[in-house]
This record gives structure tokens, C-alpha cells and sequence, in this order.
């Protein structure tokens, strides 16, 4: 319709200022008489804007991935009082404003409305037509609903039928307040979501920005990883590994090693092209001076030196006042040198590596060997490296979940990663950070690894706060 990308236009500005009320405050019919046809719909689910950024940035801010020197963290232009809270663990951390919550919820509001004019036009349109398109709304809701779980709900376990889940909107009518629920409620719902996507959606698509069936797979395995359950998460990574297989991996001594922008977005390996809201440019790589997020030390020493994730992933800190001996992340698949937006989609690294890790827990080192060496070898100088062998599947574990971390670097994992991580005595990490002087601690498993709810949204709904 000719007015559509006007009216979207409008709609997404207008939602990025609204009220909380009630979740987003949007009157449900003065939009669905926008979205009448297949065509409508294709129009919606491709505004790249809407869909394909502003996925929260909270946890990766609190994850331990990088550092902040003191200069950078009292920058009172790109570092809010919010933020500073959150990188440092505080129990009070919790953003006024709704942006981390309204985003995604926004997201999950408009594949709603695709999914209920999809409905109406069932018996006019042709199967083939109307499928992917409620395949890709059904993706897209799950996708995000996801992204709010990782902030605001408990990890996934024993007590996931009990814990508080996150509100999960079925229908366009925001006014409509389902509540909390529990996690186990929450996750049932992305998975059939996931699932229900994968059996509708088209095997390829043109671009990556488009949800498909590789993608609706690659989702399933994080998720599932996510909450543990390791056989669904092998399953469904095989599937869709047989469908975008080891030869879309990058041969990392084909890229550019001194370009600070050595990935093009889009490239082979990404399935879903999604990017996180860098608010204030918090985690920009920048170019030298304070601007930096300066990358673990432990995760530079961990790179072997024949290993070219070293060279494209990171670079060294050089110019002064930069602190020497220190490194910043380049190795972003959104591409441009020094952006602001973080690459959190799904790629085909990534697959591997869940695999991997299933096939050790499994007792599988064999497999779980055999798929970590598929990926390295893109990763290393032609010639230099040698298969990795694992005297038991622990030893296979420990291995790759090593190199899970150098390899997810940045992506927006770190922070499930070590939720559910912390539940296992062998992988438990306690965090630290030194400001000023003053060293802030978060201890395995502690409640702030659930971050509070926005105000905004407590304020004006019957929402239950989590506790501290």
C-alpha cells in the first residue's frame, strides 16, 4: 500500500517517545487498516529498522568481555549514571527510561499485527505466499521475546515453573496485559514459536536480514543451549548446519588483517542479521584516546599467536593516552569501522560451536572435536594448525568452551553464557571490576544476574519487580 512506508515511518518515531503505559501505548485498529495485503506485510517485516536493530545492550554492558579505563567511565557524554550502575553490578542498577524494553516488545507488537491480517488473508492468497511471511512474523517474536529473557527473567532450571517470566503478547492489542507468567511459560512459547517458524519458512532467503529456515534452526539451538537442554540444541544445530554446511565458513587468511572494518555486512557466515543498541556509542571501538572499550586481558593471552582472530578480531591500543598493552574489539559482522551498533545475529560460527559443546556433554569427544577443528582451521594461518585432540568429553568441554569465548566475542552471548554457566561449579566465574580504585564484585548465580525491570514500565503496569 502506498502509504505504508509513510505511516511505518511515522509509527516506529512515534513509539520510540511514547509512554509505557499499559507496555506501548497503541491504539490497535488505527494500524491494521494499514496492512491489508501479502505485500503489506512483506513491507513491514522487511523494515530493517524496526526488526533487524535495537536489541538491548544491558547485558553485554554487565558481562565481562571488556573494561572501561577511568577516564572513559566518567565520560559524562557517552556514559549515563544508568550505565555506570550496571557496569558495575550495582544492586539499585535499573534504567528509568523503557528503551531495552519498549525495543523489543515494539518488534514483538508488529509481528503480531502480521500474523493477525496474515490470518485474513488465509483462503485468498496462496499457501506459498502466506507461509513465509507467518513463518518470519513467528521468528521475529520469538527472537525477541528471547532478548527480553535474558534481561529480566531468572536463567532457565529447576524453578523455571515457578520463577516470574516476562509478559508474552499473542495479539496486537497491547492493551491486553497477560502479566508475568513463569520462565518455563515464557520458553514454551519462544520454542513453538521457533518451531512452528522453522515448518513455514523458506529454505534460503535473498537477503540475511530475512528470517529462513536455516535461521529458525540456528535460534532453536541457541535457545535450547540456553536453557540446558543440550540434545534439542545438538538436534536442531545439525539441521541447520546440513542446510548452510562447513564451506560457508570464512577463511580468515582472505581478509584484510590491517582494516579496523575486516567483515562485510551480510557476509556468509551470518543466517540472521540483528544488531544491538550501542546506547551513547558505550561500547564503540573508537580510534584511540578515552574512547575505548578495552577487551579482557585474559581473552588476549588466550589467542595463540598463529591464530588470526588476533589480528581480526582485535588491535593493539597505540595512540597516547591510550593505555599501552591494551586492545580494542574490530571484528564486528555489522561492518562499519567504528560503529555503534554491536553484531548479535546468528551465524554459522556459532553453530559449530554449540555443537561442539553438545556433542562433549554428550560424551561425544569424538564429534565434538571434529567440529571445533572444522572451525578453527578457518580461523588459523594457512598451514600452522594442528587438529585438536581431547583425552575425555571434559577435556572436549573445557576446550570449547574456551573457544567460545574468543570466538562469540562481543556478540551479545557472554552474559546467557555465564548465567548458565555459573550453575556448574567447573565454569563458575566471579566478576570483577576496578573503578577509581574501588574493585565491585558479582558473585556466581547472584540475583543481580536478573536486572531490574525499567521504572518506566513498573510505574505504569502491575508488573511484579524481580528481587533483590
Amino acid at each position: 500500500m502506498k502509504h505504508l512506508n509513510i505511516y511505518l515511518s511515522l509509527l516506529v518515531f512515534g513509539l520510540a517517545f511514547t509512554s509505557c503505559k499499559k507496555f506501548v501505548d497503541i491504539k490497535k485498529d488505527s494500524s491494521q487498516s494499514f496492512i491489508e495485503t501479502a505485500n503489506d506485510c512483506q513491507l513491514l517485516l522487511d523494515n530493517y529498522d524496526l526488526f533487524n536493530t535495537g536489541y538491548p545492550i544491558d547485558g553485554e554492558i554487565s558481562a565481562d568481555d571488556y573494561s572501561l579505563n577511568d577516564t572513559r567511565y566518567n565520560d559524562p557524554y557517552s556514559i549515563t549514571i544508568e550505565d555506570r550502575t550496571l557496569y558495575t553490578w550495582r544492586a539499585t542498577a535499573q534504567r528509568i527510561t523503557a528503551q531495552q524494553w519498549v525495543g523489543p516488545y515494539n518488534k514483538i507488537y508488529h509481528a503480531n499485527l502480521v500474523i493477525e491480517a496474515l490470518a485474513k488473508l488465509e483462503g485468498r492468497e496462496q499457501a506459498a505466499v502466506i507461509n513465509p511471511l507467518k513463518g518470519s512474523a513467528l521468528f521475529l517474536r520469538a527472537y525477541s521475546l528471547w532478548h527480553v529473557a535474558q534481561l529480566y527473567t531468572r536463567p532457565y532450571g529447576a524453578t523455571s515453573n515457578q520463577d516470574p517470566g516476562v509478559p508474552v503478547h499473542l495479539v496486537s492489542d497491547i492493551n491486553d496485559t497477560p502479566g508475568r507468567g513463569t520462565v518455563k511459560q515464557t520458553y514454551d512459547q519462544i520454542i513453538k514459536d521457533l518451531t512452528d517458524a522453522a515448518s513455514l519458512l523458506n529454505t534460503t532467503t535473498s537477503i540475511a536480514s530475512r528470517p529462513n529456515k536455516v535461521a529458525a534452526y540456528a535460534m532453536l539451538a541457541r535457545v535450547y543451549l540456553s536453557m540446558e537442554d543440550y540434545p534439542n540444541a545438538l538436534n536442531s544445530a545439525s539441521a541447520a548446519i546440513a542446510l548452510k554446511p562447513a564451506s560457508n565458513l570464512i577463511d580468515f587468511n582472505t581478509l584484510d588483517k590491517q582494516s579496523f572494518a575486516p567483515f562485510h555486512r551480510f557476509n556468509e557466515e551470518v543466517i540472521f542479521h540483528s544488531v544491538i543498541l550501542n546506547q551513547n556509542g558505550m561500547l564503540e571501538p573508537g580510534y584511540g584516546y578515552e574512547d575505548l572499550a578495552i577487551i579482557a586481558p585474559e581473552i588476549i593471552a588466550s589467542y595463540q599467536s598463529n591464530d588470526l582472530r588476533k589480528t581480526v578480531f582485535v588491535k593493539e591500543n597505540t595512540d597516547l593516552p591510550t593505555p599501552m598493552n591494551t586492545w580494542r574489539f574490530v571484528g564486528n559482522y555489522e561492518s562499519a569501522v567504528g560503529s555503534a551498533k554491536l553484531f548479535n545475529g546468528l551465524a554459522l560460527d556459532e553453530l559449530y560451536i554449540i555443537r561442539a559443546e553438545c556433542y562433549a556433554r554428550a560424551g561425544n569427544s569424538a564429534s565434538a572435536m571434529t567440529d571445533l577443528n572444522t572451525l578453527l582451521r578457518s580461523r588459523w594461518i594457512t598451514g600452522t594448525y594442528t587438529d585438536q585432540t581431547a583425552a575425555n568429553a571434559t577435556d572436549a568441554l573445557e576446550k570449547i568452551l574456551g573457544e567460545r569465548r574468543k570466538e562469540l566475542l562481543m556478540r551479545g552471548q557472554r552474559w546467557t553464557d555465564l548465567r548458565r554457566l555459573n550453575k556448574d561449579t567447573r565454569f563458575a566465574k566471579t566478576l570483577t571490576r576496578t573503578v577509581e580504585g574501588v574493585t565491585y564484585t558479582l558473585l556466581p548465580n547472584d540475583s543481580r544476574f536478573t536486572l531490574l525491570i525499567p521504572q518506566e514500565v513498573i510505574t505504569n503496569s502491575r508488573l511484579q519487580q524481580n528481587p533483590r
